[in-house]
């Protein structure tokens, strides 16, 4: 668990992590700089022996996770838990039941979420419906890393390299799952709370009007955070890739340069995403290079 400043709903979800039935459950908390008074609960919890936790600079969530990853203690498994959910107690079991059997390669497990309001009300969700294929990673990001969990085959992989450019810990991490051909597991069956409040670093669920915005935004930015993304993922596994996957890749990367790839991407099933919207966009982007 990566905190910050959590102090209003920190009780209620570590309370949910500790209280997983059918699991043995370790919990390693990393703060990134709060100045309110989560450190006095992180402590009580630590005192108690019910948790362990150090401190950092701010280094934003994603790296914090990225930072918990690389030093936490051996496990089978690893999950990461935002400060302000709250987990149904078969969150764990139904995750872990899901890897059984991939014990000798990477594995990773996601879920539904349940969204809900700071009262822990149940609001409409965003229903996903993902493909699972490494070209959809490289568009369409959705995941959300609060439900993620891995096997140690899978965080050895993602400790093999880590990124200048940072995107958000939970879309690198599924996009080099499908990239060198991980077990990749998606259970439609919500087994957690995913709180949206004022204060959240990422939130769903706000509405079309806050969707649309937050397209125009990507639209209208010249980082082309895709291609940045991409990049990246060349730097670090373009030779633990699978063959079609690498191939796919080196035309994502290439298109920035060529017409004539980014016409092939504007036809490619390889790059295909479940959301239309996304897809949609997605080719106008293409059209203008801004990807």
């Amino acid at each position: 668990m990566s905190t910050y400043n959590g102090e209003k709903y920190l009780r209620e979800q570590i309370d949910s992590i500790l209280g997983q039935r059918g699991v043995e459950v370790s919990l390693l908390v990393r703060d990134d700089g709060s100045t309110d008074a989560t450190l006095t609960i992180l402590d009580e919890y630590k005192e108690s022996g019910r948790l362990d936790y150090y401190c950092g600079n701010n280094l934003g969530p994603a790296r914090s996770f990225m930072h918990l990853l690389q030093n936490a203690p051996a496990s089978d498994f690893y999950a990461f838990s935002d400060q302000d959910d709250k987990w149904m107690d078969d969150k764990l079991f139904a995750a872990t039941t899901s890897l059984e059997g991939h014990e000798s390669e990477p594995a990773l497990y996601f879920s539904q979420t349940q969204l809900v309001d700071a009262g822990l009300n149940n609001i409409p969700s965003v229903i996903i419906h993902p493909k699972l294929t490494f070209g959809e990673s490289l568009i369409y990001k959705f995941i959300g890393g609060c439900t993620m969990v891995m096997n140690h085959r899978m965080r050895e992989a993602v400790g093999h390299f880590m990124p200048e450019i940072m995107p958000m810990h939970d879309i690198w991490i599924y996009s080099i799952a499908l990239g060198i051909g991980a077990f990749v597991h998606f259970d439609p069956t919500p087994h957690m709370f995913y709180r949206q409040h004022g204060n959240n670093t990422v939130g769903l669920g706000q509405g079309a009007a806050y969707e649309w915005k937050k397209r125009f935004k990507r639209f209208t930015a010249k980082n082309d955070e895709r291609y940045l993304q991409a990049r990246e993922l060349s730097n670090g596994y373009h030779d633990k890739l699978t063959a079609p996957n690498a191939a796919l890749l080196t035309l994502f990367l290439e298109g920035k340069t060529s017409v004539t790839k980014r016409l092939r991407m504007l036809t490619s099933r390889s790059l295909r995403c479940a959301d239309r919207t996304t897809q949609l966009l997605f080719w106008i982007n293409l059209l203008f290079n801004k990807y």
